[in-house]
């Protein structure tokens, strides 16, 4: 293998630039998904770079499909099935707060390109296609086929791919580079709930009693991001209690985030669905600041819907059913609680570890609200109906439930497959190779013999879905010399 690895890695250095190039072309295009048309069922970015992708296949004599304009797939060659290279083109919104370079404006800096898509997934996407790339133009020879599978709706719900099996069989193996190495074998389950309440009294509470009043509140955007800004509308409310009650949280909690207090005729909210008869002369928005952060990982971020959900709870609005709510909420989503422990859903077993939990979308005013949580759940979530208790204590709290359950994913971590995959993590790395389990799902989750294979160094925090994505260029190489090495030995 040292022979064949030496090749491989001077065919990488020869056509490094191309690979650059080709990378910052894919991720120069916002293939967020967006409104769907004609022939573009995710909307115009991801059609986009899927067919600049497909054409970049193509160009390297790869045989193409297209199917459904959803997903693309090149294949090395015409013999038996064998292996499946599972990646895609999509991509979370660009999002604000990049300081390097604009979310789709990538540029190479530093050892490293910065841009959003470039570590999730387009980066390690091109270093599956060079990888088959090296095979093919070094002539080294496959006794079966490796095909490279694009999708486009890996963020917002796999679609692309539930299509595409749909037609197509499973290959005999898959892997995904749309994580880290060294391999993860076991991905978390995925449960997602929506927590909703409506007001029982008819029309819009009048205030009589002249304490301050809580009009409108709304956080995040994406259910799988981990919100860093949240925003309340309050009428008759005094600014210096609000900062009290902050600085008391920040001291309590220990929670790094920021907050301001603006009048209402500075915000910039001029869509929130409020009363017209309502006097809003006086009323102020507070707005919270926190940190963003995937949601398999919510330890890593500072949710701002939470800390303002315990700023509100302490705060002394008029005694009226959405201010009832509200505070019944609050008790539901601690702040720090980043297990579900206040809902029910904390687990944990050997394999999987602990059960995450984290609110990320939530928008309320006085006749409803709704809150979507994101929960990625360890093996024991499955066998013990976590869910069914989570309903209960959300009911018993006074709101609607609703959820949608995804279980666990596991793959032997003692099977030939694995143990070949990690051998070339080996050879090239120098590190050990070992199985990890994570609460992030990939395309493979629901594959039978499917893992997540890189492209991301163990250690490497890329800032993934967050702002100055980048990936560094030394392990994009990397990983075009693992795969091709992975390719030549399963495919022989």
């Amino acid at each position: 293998m040292d022979k064949l690895k030496s090749v491989i890695r001077d065919y990488i250095e020869a056509h490094e630039q191309d690979m650059l190039e080709d990378t910052v072309m894919l991720c120069g295009i916002d293939s967020a998904q967006s409104e769907a048309k004609p022939g573009m069922p995710y909307g115009e970015g991801p059609y986009k770079a899927l067919m600049a992708a497909e054409e970049l296949c193509r160009r390297y004599g790869f045989k193409t499909k297209v199917y459904a304009d959803r997903v693309v797939t090149a294949d090395m060659t015409d013999k038996e099935a064998c292996l499946d290279i599972l990646a895609h083109m999509d991509v979370v919104p660009g999002g604000d707060g990049w300081t390097v370079t604009e979310a789709f404006k990538p540029v190479i800096k530093d050892g490293a390109i910065y841009g959003r898509g470039t570590s999730d997934d387009k980066g390690p996407a091109v270093a599956a296609l060079y990888a088959m790339r090296a095979i093919k133009e070094l002539g080294i020879e496959l006794n079966k086929n490796c095909r490279l599978i694009l999708g486009s709706d890996e963020e917002t719900g796999s679609s692309d791919i539930e299509h595409y099996y749909s037609v197509e069989k499973e290959a005999p193996m898959t892997f995904s580079p749309d994580a880290e190495f060294p391999i993860i074998n076991v991905e978390k389950g995925q449960f997602r709930g929506t927590v909703s309440w409506k007001n029982a009294s008819e029309g819009t509470n009048i205030n009589e009693s002249g304490k301050p009043r809580l009009v409108y509140c709304s956080s995040g955007h994406t259910i799988n991001i981990v919100p860093n800004k949240a925003m309340a509308l309050m009428t008759g409310v005094d600014e210096k209690k609000i900062a009290e009650i902050a600085e008391g949280i920040k001291q309590k909690l220990g929670a790094d985030f920021t907050y301001e207090t603006v009048s209402y005729e500075l915000s910039d909210a001029a869509d929130v669905p409020l009363d017209k008869d309502m006097d809003l002369s006086e009323a102020v928005w507070l707005r919270v600041f926190g940190e963003s952060a995937h949601a398999s990982t919510p330890e890593k971020g500072v949710n701002a819907l939470v800390i303002m959900l315990q700023i509100l709870a302490e705060l002394d609005f008029e005694d009226n059913n959405f201010d009832k709510a509200v505070k019944e909420l609050a008790k539901l989503f601690p702040y720090g609680d980043h297990e579900g422990a206040g809902v029910g859903a904390a687990a944990e077993d050997e394999i999987a570890g602990k059960t995450s939990l984290t609110a990320d979308v939530f928008e309320a005013d006085e006749q409803s609200f709704k809150l979507i949580f994101d929960s990625r759940t360890c093996l024991k979530h499955e066998h013990d109906k976590i869910q069914d208790k989570v309903a209960e204590i959300v009911k018993k709290a006074g709101f609607e439930f609703s959820c949608k359950f995804i279980p666990a994913h596991a793959v032997d971590g003692d099977s030939e497959f694995i143990k070949t995959l990690l051998q070339c993590y080996e050879t090239v790395t120098g590190k050990e190779g070992r199985c990890l389990a994570i609460g992030g799902g990939t395309y493979v989750h629901e594959l039978k013999n499917g893992v997540a294979f890189g492209a991301v160094g163990e250690t490497t925090d890329t800032h993934m879905h967050g702002p100055d994505e980048f990936m560094l260029i030394d392990e994009l190489k990397d990983a075009v010399l693992i795969y091709a090495l992975a390719i030549a030995k399963l495919c022989a």
